[in-house]
């Protein structure tokens, strides 16, 4: 028998270490290198203001703490069902009766670690090896990477500000092909913030029905609209399948926490799936969720949303003022995703360079538009406004120092 030498243990590891093709098709996070900046910076001692982290900076109210202490102590800590537990799924139900004015079954209610375990879910449901998904660019990169790790292929069609940065009727119809399957949309969208019109939406989802296809709408950001009630996908089908997180508007990130609304014909398979890749949500953050419907945490939000609605009214014309271009006023969650092509700056051509100056000589961190797609990022970058509201104002001070250096 012969002795394995370190040359052959070498070879013999990296071919039992051998990757799955779907890593390839799955990009690294650009704005991680910018966070390991911004530490660095930090650690050096600079004040360096975030407007780049898509987490609300409030977390999650007493009344929500207090639910989830109670379910620890009383020992409500072990498995739930698939789905989520009952009174959940109900109390969600009631939610989109009183805020969105919508009769949702609460059986066809899935809760989820998170909303990107809902996406993960709806892609192993729905998408096969060699599927084309159909997306608008700029988009979320996690959407896109979810279809990648199911074998799908992502097709990021190019949008425009008259379109509000959404999918319209009209591509969806000249982009479908026979390897076509669906369409995963987000509304309001990460990293523009703009939502689709009711009729942008029914059109979208007429097409998508009349080619045979599936719909994935993600409305985590829903509940943070700023110019009146917005319409979800649910008001236009039950083939529909959203997403929602408890992430954004409920100030859960941490919590890992979400849903989705499904056709009910579709409930017992995400059940098995959920079942063999997750076997339940956090039984704690559940309990805990209960207590964000109460009258009196509703009004907490409320607030919150309005102190969001104020940011948005200071940075969006703050911004126009220094020359960046903000083509729509983004109507839901916190972000601007900003052209940045005419401003006086040496980096106005590379949004990644941009952004790195500007956060070694403002101490602003910003993220440029690499991870959203492929429709021009180098002109593009997103700032979040989901810090505190004298922390924008200082953050708009000094951008407007830089460019007058």
């Amino acid at each position: 028998m012969s002795i394995p030498t370190p040359n052959n243990l070498e070879s013999q590891t990296a071919r039992a270490l051998q990757l799955a093709q779907r890593v390839d098709a799955i990009e690294p996070f650009r704005v991680m290198e910018m966070l390991k900046a911004a530490a660095a910076l930090r650690h050096d001692g600079a004040d360096v203001i975030s407007m780049s982290v898509g987490e609300p900076d409030f977390t999650a109210p007493e009344p929500v703490a207090a639910a989830a202490m109670e379910a620890i102590r009383s020992g409500v800590t072990q498995y739930t069902d698939s789905l989520g537990v009952a009174p959940l799924r109900e109390a969600i139900a009631a939610h989109y009766a009183s805020a969105w004015g919508l009769k949702v079954d609460p059986r066809r209610i899935v809760v989820t670690a998170g909303a990107s375990a809902g996406l993960l879910l709806a892609c192993a449901a729905l998408v096969a090896e060699g599927d084309e998904i159909l997306m608008p660019d700029p988009c979320y990169p996690c959407n896109r990477h979810f279809v990648s790790a199911f074998g799908g292929k992502p097709i990021l069609i190019p949008s425009s500000p008259d379109d509000r940065y959404q999918l319209t009727a009209q591509q969806v119809d000249e982009r479908w092909s026979e390897r076509t399957r669906g369409v995963v949309v987000a509304s309001p969208s990460n990293p523009t913030g703009t939502s689709m019109t009711a009729e942008q939406l029914r059109a979208m989802l007429q097409s998508v029905r009349a080619h045979g296809g599936f719909a994935v709408v993600d409305e985590i950001y829903q509940g943070l609209s700023y110019d009146g009630r917005p319409t979800s996908a649910l008001a236009y089908g039950d083939d529909v399948i959203t997403v929602n997180s408890f992430s954004k508007y409920f100030n859960m990130t941490g919590w890992r926490l979400g849903w989705l609304v499904v056709p009910e014909a579709l409930v017992p398979v995400f059940e098995k799936l959920a079942q063999n890749l997750f076997i339940c949500p956090s039984t704690i953050a559940q309990h805990a969720a209960l207590a964000c419907f109460d009258a009196e945490t509703i009004a907490i939000y409320e607030e919150r949303r309005l102190e969001f609605k104020r940011r948005r009214d200071f940075i969006v014309p703050a911004l126009r003022e220094l020359g960046f271009a903000v083509p729509v006023m983004p109507d839901g969650a916190f972000y601007v995703y900003a052209d940045i092509s005419q401003l006086p700056h040496h980096d106005a051509n590379d949004s990644s360079a941009f952004a790195m100056s500007v956060l070694r000589q403002a101490h602003v961190a910003i993220v440029p538009g690499g991870d959203f797609g492929f429709a021009a990022p180098d002109k593009h970058v997103r700032f979040s406004y989901a810090t505190k509201y004298e922390r924008i104002e200082e953050a708009v001070e000094r951008l407007a120092r830089l460019f007058r250096r």
